[in-house]
């Protein structure tokens, strides 16, 4: 993972109320082809434990044993697994050979920065819907200051050993999966952000979802997901549940690693943390074990990040909920379940009989047009609601009024859900609020809004 990045803007997706979202997600994942006559659908709970039955456990001493390979490159070549070192180039051999053993199609993507070569690795399954892709993929190098065993050895090691599992189980899934080990993370996701860009927008468009795996076998752990899109989340988020651990959305590595390019190209992204360098609270200690008021991984970026600096329990278990992802995804629906929001909780202020501002949500991961009853939620704090006029604008420009000003309507706030006939646009991309104070004295701000789809 590379060094902290600058807060990002709240934007989020969530879904509500939750218990429908996850019945929905249930549904999402239901195999296609069920035989015998249509039923209705099973709780969320029979078609998790379903899934996780399917689902193979990873034996952590294989994943361990993958460390204990990066460790042994590291040691041989001057401790680190850094982009442009030798033990780079070795770290990708080892993978690559895994995976051509195991009957993958891989292929090895080059890139230069700072004047040394650097190396993606990408493996497909054969078979699948090659228009609809489930990825998952981790960092493969190190910092030069160590071996880089959690950061990122322990995601490396777990996606591998789950595509090693696909292979093992011959697995058909519905869609098409893909696997990939990406160079120069720690200079700022270098080696993601490239194979990103070489993708035409048909190929971004043919990702469904990726997930992204960095640093799940840290000391002290906790147990995050990333908070990007809510079915990812709530998929997370309910096998931990059926393990009866609590889980947090994940903020530390926010922007931090390789999710960034799939998710700033449009691509829906989900994963798993287990901590770097923030400090375990008190009430993280209560919830997980470990010990407060200490890193989650004290070795970050450092040259303790050996082997000895993994939890077993949590990478076992992390690695489990990898596989327990991609049986579930490879063999879902190919849209995200209805009942999808996608809000922005950044305050704007509105100047006083000002110039209009406007708040963007971003919406990805929809095929064809906007619902004919796009529900619009809003929540702006002001004085004088009757000021405002408030407009949804669309991807494509397409202005839908929501409300106008009144001299009349002296209330306070404009806290309210407008249906909006929106079937003429497309629904995927910016969707912006724009709100506009049209006379004096009356101050306020944009809270939040969403929209349902």
């Amino acid at each position: 993972m590379t060094e902290r990045a600058p807060r990002r803007s709240r934007l989020r997706r969530t879904v509500l109320p939750t218990g429908a979202v996850v019945a929905l997600a249930a549904a999402l994942i239901t195999p296609a082809a069920v035989a015998g006559p249509a039923t209705a659908a099973p709780a969320a709970g029979a078609v998790t434990a379903a899934t996780a039955a399917a689902a193979p456990d990873i034996p952590v001493a294989n994943v361990k044993a993958h460390l204990a390979q990066l460790q042994s490159i590291a040691t041989a070549n001057g401790g680190n697994r850094a982009h442009g070192r030798a033990g780079y180039k070795a770290s990708i051999d080892y993978v690559k050979g895994k995976l051509d053993a195991a009957g993958y199609t891989t292929t090895l993507q080059t890139f230069s920065y700072n004047g040394s070569t650097g190396y993606n690795l990408v493996a497909d399954w054969p078979g699948g819907d090659t228009s609809h892709v489930v990825m998952a993929g981790a960092h493969l190098d190190s910092v030069t200051g160590g071996p880089g065993i959690n950061d990122d050895g322990s995601g490396s090691a777990g996606v591998l050993e789950t595509a090693l599992a696909v292979s093992r189980a011959g697995l058909k899934p519905t869609k098409h999966l893909r696997f990939g080990w990406w160079g120069a993370e720690e200079y700022g996701m270098v080696g993601s952000k490239n194979y990103v860009n070489s993708l035409s927008s048909a190929d971004r468009s043919k990702i469904d979802s990726y997930l992204n795996f960095d640093m799940i076998g840290s000391p002290n752990p906790g147990y995050f997901t990333y908070r990007y899109d809510s079915a990812l989340d709530a998929l997370f988020r309910d096998y931990f549940a059926g393990l009866g651990i609590a889980t947090e959305q994940d903020f530390e590595g926010d922007g931090r690693s390789d999710h960034a390019p799939f998710q700033n190209a449009g691509i829906r992204v989900g994963g798993l943390f287990s901590g770097a360098d923030y400090t375990k609270t008190a009430a993280q200690a209560a919830k997980w074990g470990g010990t407060a008021g200490q890193a989650f991984d004290r070795c970050y970026h450092s040259s303790c990040d050996t082997s000895a600096n993994i939890d077993d329990t949590v990478l076992d278990r992390m690695s489990d909920a990898i596989a327990y992802a991609i049986w579930t995804l490879s063999a879902g629906d190919t849209t995200p379940p209805s009942g999808t929001v996608f809000e922005n909780t950044t305050d704007v202020q509105i100047p006083d009989n000002g110039a209009a501002v406007t708040s963007a949500v971003t919406v990805t991961g929809r095929t064809g047009n906007a619902p004919a009853a796009l529900q619009v939620g809003v929540d702006i704090k002001h004085t004088w609601r009757g000021d405002l006029v408030v407009d949804l604008v669309a991807p494509n420009g397409t202005t839908f009024r929501l409300k106008n000003s009144s001299g009349n309507d002296s209330a306070d706030n404009v806290q309210t859900t407008y249906t909006v006939n929106a079937s003429a646009v497309p629904a995927n991309g910016t969707w912006q609020l724009k709100v506009q104070d049209v006379a004096s004295q009356d101050t306020g701000y944009i809270d939040s809004w969403k929209l349902t789809f």
